[in-house]
């Protein structure tokens, strides 16, 4: 009957986040009471940080805490037009470093890696989305850089001080092991902000979120039995291919849905999540979760959109928008080398970017040619089970990371549907070549 209780707690990561959500509470609690100061504010979601990561890392903390404080030194000492890409090569260098420890302890070493280490790795790749969004919104100028406002003959309190609200950012504890990107903008409007912008009425949707949360657990009880008593996929035969792919691919939707609800409680429980006194030029927290969306669309492209849309957002704007060649693959290359470009990973972005711009061509096509509404019916539900059978298939490539596991998804019967979407690919592609 606790199964699903089991199955949430045996997750170290639900675990600290769990841990996590009274003192998100007591925080939004003494804001609310205007029982903080805007320093003590910043110091409170600092020192919970630092705490967190020791717990959950351990000694693998300072391989966090190293790279959060080589960006505040960064940002105090470049000029805002020059903040940008040197920060992002010493966070990207540093994560891929890091990265690489993995894989000599995997493939080198085949031991199974430490599961604080893991943690580490995970943690690092969130701030790398803080660490860029954060330099980025100093080159485009929604932040005053630091650098700007701090002389030289500034003292060394005066210093701290000035650079606490950034390293406060970076390492603060709602945001260290999981939830949505939040802006810097947003994160400090929030904790400088007075205390009547601070929610007070989140209790109905944190209860429905927690409600949701469970739901999910339970769900996933059932879906690992089934995916246990299944033969996997170096059992499978034809058809039957298609049910594990389906069911293993469910269980690790079940899995995200669950976490990243999880994560955007605690940023709401700590007051990041309310829209009260929002600025006009600040963006909105984006909850990664929109599975009414990813289950029922029939848009391979719009997928991508949704899965994890905080992320999706920041890679559109760190990769996407800044490139003129090739756009899509870049965008799906760089998310390939910020997972840690195991083989899966590397295989599964590759085979996602050429699924979208497949995607975009088939439903182009199809608008034109497809006109009457019950072909139009038939042909958007053979087009959503298409889609989450290919979506299915790149989630099990990206998660199975090893070249072993791979193998067995390439000679698995489940291939034929992404190899349908790539000779519709050539042909569509072909035919518009011809046209233009």
């Amino acid at each position: 009957m606790m199964d699903w209780l089991q199955l949430f707690f045996r997750d170290p990561v639900s675990l600290y986040q769990g841990a996590a959500f009274p003192f998100a509470l007591l925080f939004n609690y003494l804001c609310i009471m205007d029982s903080f100061s805007t320093q003590a504010r910043y110091l409170f979601l600092l020192v919970g940080g630092g705490a967190l990561a020791v717990a959950a890392m351990g000694a693998f903390a300072a391989l966090v805490f190293i790279p959060a404080l080589g960006t505040v030194v960064l940002i105090h000492s470049l000029g805002p037009r020059d903040v940008h890409r040197p920060t992002f090569l010493f966070q990207m260098t540093w994560q891929t470093l890091c990265h690489l420890g993995l894989h000599y302890t995997e493939y080198y070493l085949q031991e199974a890696p430490s599961t604080r280490f893991c943690i580490t790795l995970s943690s690092l790749m969130l701030l790398t989305q803080r660490v860029t969004s954060l330099s980025l919104d100093i080159r485009e100028g929604k932040v005053v850089a630091p650098s700007g406002r701090a002389g030289n003959k500034n003292s060394l309190s005066e210093r701290l001080r000035a650079a606490l609200p950034y390293l406060s950012y970076l390492l603060f504890f709602p945001a260290l092991l999981g939830g949505p990107l939040c802006s810097f903008q947003r994160f400090q409007a929030r904790v400088e902000g007075p205390s009547s912008s601070w929610s007070r009425h989140s209790f109905w949707a944190l209860t429905w979120r927690a409600l949701q949360i469970l739901g999910l657990e339970s769900l996933k009880v059932v879906v690992t039995r089934v995916v246990g008593a299944g033969a996997g996929l170096g059992g499978c035969g034809q058809l039957q291919c298609v049910f594990v792919l389906w069911s293993m691919a469910g269980l690790f939707k079940l899995t995200y849905y669950s976490h990243w609800l999880l994560d955007d409680c605690l940023l709401r429980a700590a007051g990041f999540g309310s829209e009260l006194g929002r600025s006009p030029g600040e963006e909105g927290l984006l909850p990664d979760a929109d599975i009414w969306t990813l289950e029922t669309t029939h848009r391979i492209a719009l997928f991508a959109r949704k899965w994890n849309q905080s992320t999706a957002r920041w890679l559109r704007r760190l990769v996407f928008q800044q490139r003129r060649t090739w756009p899509l693959l870049q965008t799906f290359v760089f998310s390939a080398w910020w997972h840690g470009l195991h083989p899966g990973q590397v295989f599964g972005f590759l085979c996602w970017a050429v699924m979208v711009e497949a995607d975009y061509l088939i439903h182009a096509f199809a608008s034109v040619f497809i006109s009457s509404w019950p072909m139009r019916l038939l042909y958007r539900a053979l087009a959503w089970a298409h889609t989450q059978l290919i979506i299915a298939y790149i989630m099990l490539a990206v998660e199975a990371r090893s070249l072993s596991s791979l193998w067995l998804l390439w000679n698995s019967y489940s291939s034929v549907f992404p190899t349908v979407y790539c000779i519709l690919l050539l042909l569509l592609a072909k035919r518009r070549h011809k046209c233009n």
